[in-house]
Parts: structure tokens; C-alpha cells; sequence
């Protein structure tokens, strides 16, 4: 009975001395390349889509997050967020650099969040 308790405990034992935490530290990001292009602030932005809407001065962007989670509502992000396509952007809020999709700018309010409806299904928390 007993060896079987240490065959058992053993190898548990064993598994959670070799397990670590380590914490990730990003790099740091040059904010002065950043903070010259153009500045949004993210007005719909929900944990279960990918997409959000971010206000910029000529409107509103819609927005895909690309290989990631999409940024928090009221996070200021800087980036070219009147262009399409793929692109990097920083978050200045949260200080990382992240990937997103421009789907559309230059856009109404109502408009952007009936594009964000139609990509999401389900309801979407604005």
C-alpha cells in the first residue's frame, strides 16, 4: 500500500517542483514614433468578438483584432486607423503593441456598430 502511494505522490511531487512561473515582460515601446499618427479612442470593444470601433477625428474606424485579444473600451491607440489592411498599432493605455485589421473608416457612429452587429453574432456590448 505504501508504494503505491509514493508511485502515485512521486511523480506529482516531482511535476510541480519542475513547473515555474515566470512573468512576461514585453519590450519596451518608443512612444515618439507612435505618438505622432493618428489617435483613437475605443468606443465598443467586447471579450466574445474580435471586432471593435474606435473614434477618431474624422469618424469612426471599425477594427478586427489580428492574432490577439481585441483592446478594452476606452483605451487610446495610435496607428494609421485611417488606412486598410493589416497594420500595427500601439495602445497607450495598456503600453503593448498590438495587430488589427482597419475593416472600414471614416464612418457614423450607427453605421460602424451595425458592420460591428453584422460581423458579431449575437449581441454586442456598447
Amino acid at each position: 500500500m505504501m508504494k503505491k502511494l509514493l508511485l502515485i505522490i512521486l511523480p506529482v511531487v516531482l511535476l510541480m517542483v519542475s513547473c515555474s512561473k515566470q512573468e512576461l515582460v514585453a519590450p519596451p515601446v518608443d512612444e515618439s514614433a507612435w505618438l505622432g499618427r493618428e489617435r483613437g479612442i475605443v468606443v465598443a470593444s467586447d471579450f466574445s468578438c474580435d471586432y471593435f470601433v474606435v473614434e477618431t477625428m474624422h469618424g469612426y474606424t471599425v477594427m478586427r483584432s489580428w492574432g490577439g485579444s481585441a483592446p478594452f473600451r476606452g483605451s487610446v491607440i495610435y496607428g494609421d486607423l485611417s488606412t486598410w489592411g493589416v497594420q500595427t498599432f500601439y495602445n497607450r493605455s495598456d503600453r503593448y503593441l498590438f495587430n488589427a485589421d482597419v475593416r472600414d473608416y471614416w464612418i457614423g457612429y450607427f453605421q460602424a456598430m451595425d458592420e460591428v452587429q453584422q460581423f458579431c453574432s449575437g449581441p454586442f456590448g456598447y
